[in-house]
């Protein structure tokens, strides 16, 4: 009797080609969990429900291969998402089911779309029969795949086992692609355990570099080479370029704004990194701008355009560069090879250049000293870099002490500095944070807050203490929704309204659920606290009671310095 081939080799009789694979029999659950870890994808935040039994089944049966950490709220599980994608720049996933669970993650998922940041949402459904005939299922809501549709950049049903690998790619290809952002996969409670039979699910190609543009690239040397002045404005798109930034800072003797997204790209020790109000005064006098992975709202909405200033964008959404004022140059694609194509040809095209060093170290000596108006906060945040590493990531809130870190907390590295972006939401911080420590265990992160904000996702400090998540938390407590208060008082007469909290003794609420308590009064003790924190590595909340804080609004809404506008304010 002739041996039977192996697989390995086996091959048709008639054409001598290699066979197929053979189809494996899974559920839509499996086939999706499947091609989450043939991506790379090996955790998933998750709040489980009858209509993901199914899914979280196939979570259970993926074994060691996969990690579900499951939070107390569905807006936990997605801001942890958040929060891991946003510190490792990679996709992440979170799942939740229909109605009220998508809702409740949606502010995550709306941050993430501001952001640019690659998550990945694994939404439950009604039964496939009665989805769009409004009957009154369990968390139905109707247009759900609408809503959703309005939340990410891509959306899509998987209804069945057979297209759920190529869904699922197709989802986490728009996620890696072109302009990063959210998507999301909807799945009814009747599919998710569907068997089928499944293709062989393999680990994706990498993508082919995109094709640059060299006459673009060209033109934007030529105008950049021949520029006296220029500012370099970075985002959230130029954190995976801060090597180039920097050397095109050097090359140029360019000035590198960055704010909130952008922060770390280019070292805050060197003088050129300059903050929002600096930022401001260069505007002003600059002939050129190179834009880099950045929407540029504040200063062509607010500071001013004239015919006087030259334009770069450098975006990879090409709809974005014209979006508010056409530049005079765009180009599509990552910064990074972008800017290497730049580089190449400003070696060429550059003019050379007196040191702007000893200037810039005169301008952010003034800067600082305008600042110090801000004492109270600058004193804290003297204590939280003191402690915080280089490469520790400090997670920022819309508190007192956050509006006044975005200014002048000094930040060295690319991905350190996690701020929420345009929507700007209170509450964000420390479930996010939660998600940054989990992805990041090799570093320390650090969640500010205020009393207010901390409240939104304060329940998660049982997810920490369930899954070992090391996060140090500051609270500063003020009693109030600090910024709303300060607005009526200067704004509405002092009509107080809906700005006074009642807060528990954040201390005994941390040891209530196991987590080590702190309370600091002052710089000196939040120092200690940290130091002591950071040491232990345990989920920690440390309480800073503090008054109400100098305002930080003149050092970011600030009037025009270019155009018709700018000579009104004159």
């Amino acid at each position: 009797m002739s041996k039977k081939p192996t697989e390995k080799g086996r091959r048709t009789a008639k054409s001598g080609k290699p066979a197929k694979a053979p189809l494996a029999e899974m559920s839509t659950g499996e086939a999706t969990v499947a091609a989450l870890l043939a991506h790379g994808m090996s955790t998933v935040y998750a709040l489980p429900g009858v209509h993901n039994d199914h899914l979280f089944d196939a979570f259970a049966r993926a074994g060691e291969a996969l990690t579900v950490v499951h939070s107390r709220h569905e807006q936990g599980a997605g801001y942890m998402a958040l929060g891991a994608a946003l510190a490792t720049g990679r996709p992440q996933p979170y799942s939740v089911v229909p109605g009220p669970g998508l809702l409740n993650s949606g502010a995550a998922l709306l941050t993430a779309y501001g952001m640019n940041a690659p998550v990945l949402a694994l939404i439950g459904q009604i039964p496939a029969g009665a989805i769009g005939h409004d009957q009154g299922h369990l968390h139905e809501i109707r247009d759900q795949a609408g809503i959703v549709s309005r939340l990410v950049d891509h959306a899509a049903i998987i209804n069945g086992p057979a297209e759920a690998p190529a869904k699922v790619a197709k989802a986490i290809r728009s996620l890696t692609t072109g302009r990063p952002g959210p998507a999301a996969l909807e799945c009814a409670i009747d599919v998710w355990g569907k068997r089928g039979p499944v293709s062989p699910i393999t680990p994706p190609a990498p993508p082919s570099p995109a094709k640059i543009d060299t006459d673009a690239v060209r033109a934007a040397a030529k105008l950049l080479g021949k520029a006296q002045r220029i500012l370099i404005v970075v985002g959230g798109g130029a954190l995976d370029a801060s090597s180039e930034v920097t050397l095109l800072s050097d090359m140029l003797q360019a000035t590198v704004l960055s704010y909130r997204r952008g922060r770390g790209v280019l070292d805050d020790r060197n003088p050129f990194s300059v903050n929002l109000p600096l930022g401001h005064e260069l505007w002003g006098e600059a002939d050129a701008v190179l834009a880099v992975g950045t929407r540029l709202f504040a200063p062509m909405q607010q500071w001013g355009m004239d015919k006087d200033i030259k334009i770069v964008r450098v975006d990879a959404d090409k709809d974005e560069p014209a979006r508010l004022h056409k530049p005079a140059a765009a180009l599509i694609g990552d910064a990074a090879p972008i800017l290497k194509a730049l580089i190449e040809q400003l070696e060429r095209a550059n003019t050379k250049r007196a040191s702007r060093q000893d200037e810039m170290l005169e301008r952010q000596a003034k800067m600082r000293a305008r600042l110090a108006k801000l004492v109270p906060q600058l004193a804290y945040l003297e204590a939280i870099r003191a402690e915080l590493p280089e490469d520790g990531i400090y997670v920022d809130e819309v508190t007192q002490i956050g509006f006044a870190a975005r200014l002048a907390f000094p930040v060295y590295k690319p991905r350190t500095f996690l701020s929420p972006g345009f929507q700007d939401n209170l509450g964000w911080g420390y479930a996010t944070a939660l998600g940054a420590q989990h992805a990041r265990p090799d570093v320390p992160v650090l969640s500010i807050n205020g009393d207010g904000g901390f409240m939104f996702t304060a329940n998660e400090l049982a997810t920490a203490m369930r899954h070992h998540i090391p996060l140090t938390a500051i609270v500063f407590t003020d009693g109030a929704f600090g910024n709303v208060r300060r607005i009526q008082e200067e704004q509405f007469g002092n009509r107080l309204i809906a700005c006074d909290l009642a807060n528990p003794d954040f201390v005994k609420f941390a040891e209530a659920f196991g987590a080590t308590g702190r309370r600091a009064h002052n710089p000196a003790e939040l120092r200690a606290a940290l130091k002591a924190s950071f040491a232990a590595r345990e989920p920690t909340l440390i309480e800073v009671p503090v008054q109400a804080m100098p305002s930080p609004w003149e050092f970011i809404h600030m009037p025009p310095v270019r155009g018709k506008a700018a000579s009104k304010t004159r």
